[in-house]
């Protein structure tokens, strides 16, 4: 029997052909050349197979022609045919031969003349290399597993699937892998189909990658062979080519730190910082729970990055630094006072990822939007985790999607983040959405650990759970509706009460109840700020603005905010030209001057909006404002009286 599956195994082998495999070859079609040319030429060819991959040369066991072209348009280097010829423009031999392509420059990605010629060599190599089908060698190793394998599970003979298939790809422009990291993702909800435009176009180091996944291989070939700072501004896509060759270039090491603008609302902090993916102990899959705005009616999909303090070692005690955590957010950016649902559903607002403060995010749910945020941790392994940290820091920079409110929205984005970021395959197939539906199938699929939350208590003690103000203000309520005759049946109908009409019960108040009316009253102040901002952006739609000297400033200042504002959705728009991926060391200093300068800035137009927001209120708004500011000072003062009364020490 085993006699028998070695006679049909040499068999097959046989007619594969002989074992012996020759590397690639460039062979210089000469005619026409003087020595000079054909030594510089050989010289250009000889540094490009010496930057290529030994895989890569013996994979592609051929001889590609090499030949100089005079018909090439006037900017155009070179171009390799379907089959295994290159072409190079004849208009750039002479400087290649007299050595001035070595320092003309170009204004083009790799610098000089002679620089762009190597790249496009190597750019045209893999071309070939991606269109070439399987060589023999392979298929015979294929061929030999396959047949262990059968062996090992006792099955006889050569089966069907054993004897390979010919006309196989081993393209790398059309490998799942790939593609999710290049930027052309699965579409969220329609089962491998593949989105046709590429939004990872804002640092770039040649637009052209941008075009097709067959471009965006040969572009980032040129820059894996040949910059030595690839690595590092672009790790994912770096490991990746790494691990398909078994093989990378000498680079210098790259800084632990990743850099990131903190889109934060403290104008008086400088935004810049940086991520240590060594110090992030989770990151937890953050839900907003809904409620019934129409564009919040399935929550908000969030990652939440659980970082350690400095010197902390990694473990459950980070939890508790929640000054440290961030959350990451994809957001529609709206750069106008207008939220217009049509825009959100046909993806007239930019999706870009926002990086946030943890408490920001959590009094901006809990106390302004009185939503409940749940913190799930997701179950990673420490190279997803830490994988996935780098590429959503490298999204930061590059991404600038389109926001469609059924098809692109926050769930779909944090999905293609968590697909590119970690590469595990249970999230591979797996579809949702909604923000809460996303959380489920990560729950069915063991991603996420929703146990933390089974006890209500602990989940907020131990930060896995973080409730809205609104049950805060119904016990609040509960201790008024105890200790004093009030008619009011529900927190919302006591708030509705005119801030003159509360005051009434102020002197009646013992100490537990003063201090419940003065959260009440905070409540009662956000609540009324709500409203004043409803009001403005109402009065602004309606052009009333044209006729009033007061809206017109202040209009003015919130577009200037706007305005300077963008930067921190889309940070690299503070570098200018040039560079792409994660900025380095010479450009971080960049970005701290760029940086300081624009949060200083918008800092002193916040001051100018808040005392020019009061010109924008009706009179009436104005009048009830300033009576809940009273409010909140008199019972303040009052707290004070009684806790002072009742022996205790002075309250600030």
């Amino acid at each position: 029997m085993k006699s028998l599956r070695a006679w049909l195994l040499g068999g097959v082998l046989a007619l594969l052909g002989s074992p012996a495999v020759a590397d690639l070859q460039l062979h210089l079609q000469g005619d026409g050349l003087s020595a000079a040319q054909r030594q510089a030429t050989q010289a250009l060819l000889d540094e490009a197979l010496e930057k290529l991959p030994s895989s890569f040369k013996t994979r592609l066991d051929r001889s590609v022609t090499i030949s100089w072209d005079s018909r090439m348009p006037q900017d155009a280097y070179g171009q390799a045919s379907l089959v295994s010829t290159l072409a190079l423009n004849r208009r750039l031999l002479d400087s290649l031969t007299d050595g001035s392509a070595a320092t003309q420059k170009t204004g083009r990605p790799h610098g000089t003349v002679r620089e762009e010629l190597l790249a496009t060599v190597l750019h045209e190599l893999t071309h070939i290399y991606d269109r070439a089908r399987l060589w023999p060698a392979d298929q015979r190793r294929l061929i030999v597993q396959c047949q262990r394998q059968l062996d090992s599970q006792g099955k006889v003979g050569l089966r069907d699937e054993c004897r390979g298939q010919p006309g196989r790809r081993f393209t790398l422009s059309d490998d799942p892998r790939l593609l999710d990291l290049a930027g052309w993702p699965q579409y969220v909800g329609r089962r491998g189909e593949r989105e046709q435009e590429n939004h990872q176009d804002v640092r770039t180091p040649d637009s052209y990658e941008l075009s097709s996944p067959k471009e965006f291989i040969a572009v980032n070939m040129e820059y894996f062979l040949l910059d030595p700072s690839y690595a590092c501004r672009r790790p994912a896509l770096h490991a990746y080519l790494s691990g398909h060759f078994g093989w990378a270039p000498e680079h210098p090491p790259c800084a632990a730190e990743l850099p990131y603008l903190n889109a934060g609302n403290d104008f008086a902090k400088q935004p810049l910082g940086y991520i240590d993916p060594e110090r992030v102990y989770s990151v937890d899959y953050l839900l907003a729970e809904a409620n019934q705005n129409w564009v919040s009616r399935w929550g908000h999909s969030m990652l939440r990055l659980v970082i350690c303090a400095p010197g902390r070692p990694r473990g459950p005690d980070c939890r508790l630094d929640l000054d440290q955590h961030l959350v990451l957010s994809y957001r529609a950016f709206v750069n106008d006072v207008q939220l217009s649902s049509w825009d959100g559903l046909v993806g007239s607002y930019p999706s870009r990822l926002f990086v946030l403060p943890l408490g920001q995010v959590i009094d901006e749910y809990t106390k302004t939007e009185l939503r409940s945020l749940s913190s799930v941790p997701l179950k990673l392994s420490r190279p997803e985790l830490e994988n996935l940290v780098r590429q959503a820091l490298e999204m930061h920079w590059s991404y600038d999607g389109n926001y469609f409110f059924l098809s692109n929205n926050c769930a779909v984005e944090t999905l293609k983040l968590l697909r590119s970021g970690t590469a595990n395959r249970q999230l591979t197939s797996l579809d949702s959405i909604m923000p809460n539906g996303l959380l489920e199938v990560l729950k069915g699929r063991g991603l996420a650990d929703t146990r933390v939350l089974d006890d209500p208590r602990e989940a907020l003690r131990l930060g896995y759970r973080f409730d809205s103000y609104r049950d805060r203000f119904e016990a609040m309520f509960q201790v008024l509706k105890k200790q004093l005759p009030i008619p009011q049946a529900t927190v919302e109908s006591w708030l509705e009460q005119s801030a003159e009409q509360r005051r009434t019960w102020f002197e009646r108040a013992d100490l537990r109840t003063s201090a419940a009316m003065l959260l009440l009253e905070q409540a009662a102040l956000r609540r009324q700020l709500l409203l004043a901002q409803d009001e403005v952006k109402q009065r602004y739609l309606s052009g009333r603005s044209q006729q009033d000297g007061r809206v017109d400033k202040a209009n003015r200042t919130l577009q200037e905010i706007l305005a300077n504002s963008g930067f921190l959705s889309k940070p690299a728009e503070l570098l200018g030209q040039g560079g792409y991926g994660l900025p380095q060391a010479q450009e971080r200093e960049q970005l701290l001057d760029s940086s300081r300068e624009r949060q200083a800035r918008l800092q002193s137009l916040s001051t100018d909006l808040d005392k020019e927001a009061r010109a924008l209120l009706n009179p009436e708004r104005d009048k009830e404002i300033r009576a809940v500011e009273t409010n909140a000072k008199l019972i303040g003062n009052h707290l004070r009286a009684l806790h002072k009364a009742a022996g205790g020490l002075e309250l600030p």
